[in-house]
């Protein structure tokens, strides 16, 4: 059964991005979640299906605060980065199934005043793997996880440190039009190359940025969106990948190789459109890297060509696949990429901050973990 337009989002919400908060991340969700069932024109008591994320936020949270009288649906997509994206495809089959009409995805945290995202390595049930392959060579951290990747990229495709600084010049640059992005200092190319080293080749301005904050969205049946307070944006194409060896990177036989790349055909093929018909691209940005790796591993460009595809301008505001528009998690804040997705309905809705021109249909992005992918193409009604 295909999913292909049977869900649409309705509504949007998130609060300030911050560094330095003495709130819960339940209580950053709380606040999220009422702005987007207000700007799907719902009440609270309209949601039955919740899909919550973050540290300690269970659906009964919510149940309990908002007042939920008849909650026909909850679940949890424990991927990490991706996990959001993915969290559309699971509300996408509930609603067409018809145990739910409408469901809210939330996704809060106090990465900055809580707790460093390191923290989410030990919680990952890949951890036993992880202490098994990479914990001896010292590798603990997302950056010395994920740095490998990157230097094999390097080694086999001749990708550079300075095609990864276009990516975060590009992705500052989007933020500083965004009033609700937490850098508004411009950054240059030899700013990049000059930040120091965090882990090799990675360094200080390839890595996302550790925020407080939440976001959410409601995801509500197709027939239903239509007579709803905004315009619709229907959810076109949905798929989640996993990779080859998805406990530990160091085990699989290609390290620049992510599960979106058994996503994204999929997604493709149940939107029925190609890869030129992507006005605007939210791509998740964890680390400067994976969005070059996502972006051929999502077909935009083929694989080793991801360095001279971002250097070439395509991924800028004015180019041919603008990426990022709001800042990302390496600029606006790190909300595990919802963020991202509230992003992609403002743009496709023709009202972002940092709105591209005639956007009609886009594609947002999620990778968590060790690699897992998600993807979800949408359009203007």
């Amino acid at each position: 059964m295909s999913l292909r337009e049977k869900v649409a989002v309705t509504g949007v919400g998130e609060t300030a991005y911050m560094r330095g908060t003495d709130r819960t991340a339940l209580s950053l969700q709380l606040e999220a979640s009422l702005r987007a069932i207000e700007d799907a024109g719902l009440r609270p008591r309209d949601i039955d299906g919740l899909i919550p994320y973050g540290l300690g936020v269970v659906a009964e949270d919510l149940v309990t605060n908002f007042g939920i009288p008849d909650l026909r649906f909850s679940a949890t997509t424990p991927m990490g980065g991706a996990t959001a994206v993915a969290s559309i495809q699971c509300a996408a089959a509930a609603i067409s199934a018809g145990i739910c009409n409408h469901v809210l995805l939330s996704l809060g945290r106090t990465g900055y005043s809580g707790g460093r995202i390191g923290a989410r390595v030990q919680q990952m049930p890949q951890f036993r793997m992880i202490g098994e392959f990479e914990m001896p060579s010292g590798a603990i951290a997302p950056p010395q996880l994920y740095a490998p990747m990157a230097r094999r990229h390097m080694e086999t495709y001749g990708t550079t440190s300075l095609q990864l600084a276009e990516i975060a010049v590009n992705t500052r640059s989007n933020a500083m039009r965004n009033p609700n992005a937490t850098m508004q200092r411009p950054i240059t190319v030899e700013d990049h190359q000059n930040s120091r080293m965090i882990s090799d080749p990675l360094r200080l301005l390839d890595c996302s940025l550790e925020s407080d904050g939440a976001a959410a969205v409601v995801i509500s049946a197709a027939d239903r969106a239509r007579d709803m307070k905004q315009p619709s944006v229907l959810v076109m194409g949905v798929a989640e990948g996993h990779p080859d060896s998805p406990s530990a990177i160091t085990q699989r036989p290609d390290l620049t190789t992510l599960g979106l790349a058994k996503a994204a055909p999929k997604a493709f093929a149940m939107a029925g459109v190609t890869h030129d018909d992507i006005d605007v691209a939210e791509i998740y940005d964890c680390f400067t890297y994976i969005v070059l790796c996502q972006l051929e591993d999502a077909g935009f460009c083929k694989k080793g060509e991801g360095g001279p595809f971002v250097a070439s301008g395509a991924i800028r505001t004015e180019g041919k696949l603008p990426v990022n528009t709001h800042g990302g998690l390496l600029s606006q804040a790190h909300i595990a990429g919802m963020n991202h997705i509230v992003e992609l309905v403002r743009q496709l809705r023709g009202e972002a901050a940092n709105q591209v021109r005639d956007a009609e249909i886009g594609l947002v992005t999620g990778y968590g973990d060790m690699g897992d992918g998600s993807v979800a193409i949408m359009r203007r009604a």
